[in-house]
């Protein structure tokens, strides 16, 4: 039982804080500094969000895109400022107390009730990005398929490919990647997804420039993309906020990156520096990516920037870039996905402590390759969760869509409402205070937010399902 006691508090990003042997995990040595933290925000906040930007800035036309995306900006240092201050928490017996993780802490400021909720939330959330990672990940590997057949073939040629076997593709390789053990506990993971994610997030926002260069012009209006209707106009525009909610927020991973930190300087405040530098450099790149491709491409600008063929040429380049979003993808699904994995056999193992298929381990050993042990419940969760998510990316392979649905419904109670009631416990805010009404209103105004992201990214998602 050692182990399981001691992966309880894991970040999906960060290695464990204690070992498997020490459970009573106190003298953790904290060694994280600005420049950890500022890295690990990049890593959890830049991802397949990113190539939906130009899009979502499209729908919006050239003022409110980009006011847009300084609000959301706006809003995650709001909520990650309110978030760094409820990492010591004021416990009655036994005075201040970390806290390691975001479940942790919506469990001792607002009490078991709100906690489970905010569990399904999670892990709801951590389910939907892996959705998405199939989804993306499948049409980069079609992007390259096709880049190279119009090199071949010339630009006019009808190159067309299916989502679905490039689909089962990836599922097949996360079902192996999904029974190596302890995967999270490599923190080369993390490093291999931040290059990837920026290399292509780059050459994304390099070939928009270069495009925008060549054309002589910035294409584009103040209104955005035209609609048939006013009430087609307004579901793009709320499925363009939907997706960019999907690009800001990482408060599910903020307090596990703050409980690295060392101190002093007071943790809070190491990470309300590290989460500034980070938003501040996500958000100038987001605004280069999503501006640039929007400028090149105008009223046609692809749902996704790299596989959405406003590029042809360089091809080897899409190529590279297309190859670097699978490789991220296929670490960052594991990433998503190792919390739940542990959550879902840390709840079998304590209902069914004397199940053989729960509890067992067997050795096997395969030529050429190193034994290793396997559990029966491990192998059938993890690929009927791979399963799961692969199926469902067949039924609703629409990349801005998805994101939109999982941005808009996960952005408030993750990012806004949780951390803004803890922050009243944590600062003792009476009712009806000056602060408390600017926070409630706050939290209100980003409520409404995510309910037009929400209609506005299911009613996309219909339409282009039976549309």
């Amino acid at each position: 039982m050692g182990h399981e006691v001691a992966e309880d508090n894991q970040s999906p990003l960060l290695p464990t804080s204690s070992s498997s042997t020490d459970v009573s995990a106190v003298l953790v040595k904290r060694t994280g500094t600005l420049w950890t933290a500022v890295a690990h925000i990049i890593t959890g906040v830049i991802g397949a969000g990113v190539l939906s930007l130009a899009w979502s800035i499209a729908q919006l036309g050239w003022i409110a895109g980009p006011i847009c995306m300084l609000a959301f900006a706006g809003v995650t240092i709001v909520s990650t400022y309110l978030l760094c201050d409820c990492y010591m928490f004021p416990h009655p017996e036994y005075g201040p107390n970390r806290v390691k993780s975001y479940m942790d802490a919506v469990r001792f400021y607002l009490g078991e009730k709100q906690h489970k909720v905010s569990g399904v939330i999670a892990q709801e959330s951590l389910y939907g990005n892996n959705l998405a990672y199939v989804i993306t990940s499948a049409s980069s590997i079609k992007a390259i398929q096709k880049s190279n057949c119009y090199h071949r073939e010339g630009h006019k040629a009808a190159c067309s490919y299916g989502d679905t076997t490039y689909m089962l593709l990836f599922g097949g390789v996360q079902v192996v990647m999904s029974q190596i053990p302890d995967f999270h506990n490599m923190e080369w993971l993390s490093v291999v997804a931040a290059i990837m994610s920026f290399t292509y997030s780059f050459i994304g926002f390099g070939l928009g420039f270069a495009q925008v260069i060549e054309n002589g012009r910035i294409q584009g209006s103040i209104t955005g993309v035209p609609a048939d209707s006013v009430a087609d106009k307004l579901w793009l525009v709320f499925q363009a906020l939907g997706d960019i909610a999907f690009a800001y927020p990482y408060s599910i991973i903020l307090l596990e990156i703050q409980d690295t930190l060392k101190s002093p300087p007071p943790e809070n405040k190491t990470m309300k520096t590290a989460s500034m530098i980070a938003i501040f450099v996500t958000t100038f790149f987001y605004l280069c990516c999503g501006c640039f491709g929007y400028a090149a491409f105008g009223n046609n600008t692809p749902g996704n920037l790299l596989t959405g063929f406003g590029f042809y040429e360089p091809y080897w380049l899409i190529d590279f870039a297309n190859a670097c979003i699978v490789l991220h993808l296929v670490g960052g699904y594991q990433i998503f996905s190792q919390p739940v994995f542990a959550f879902v056999e840390r709840w079998f193992t304590n209902k069914f402590p004397s199940s053989g298929f729960v509890n067992n381990f067997y050795t096997i050993k395969l030529p050429l390759l190193p034994s290793f042990q396997m559990n029966p419940l491990k192998i059938c969760f993890r690929t009927a969760y791979v399963a799961s998510t692969t199926v469902i990316a067949m039924i609703f392979p629409y990349f801005n869509q998805v994101l939109g649905v999982l941005g808009a419904l996960n952005f408030w109670p993750l990012a806004i409402y949780f951390p803004v009631e803890m922050y009243f416990l944590q600062k003792k805010i009476q009712p009806w205070t000056r602060k408390w009404v600017v926070l409630r209103s706050f939290s209100f105004f980003c409520l409404l937010v995510s309910i037009v992201g929400l209609i506005g990214s299911i009613e996309g998602l219909i339409s282009a399902k039976f549309g």
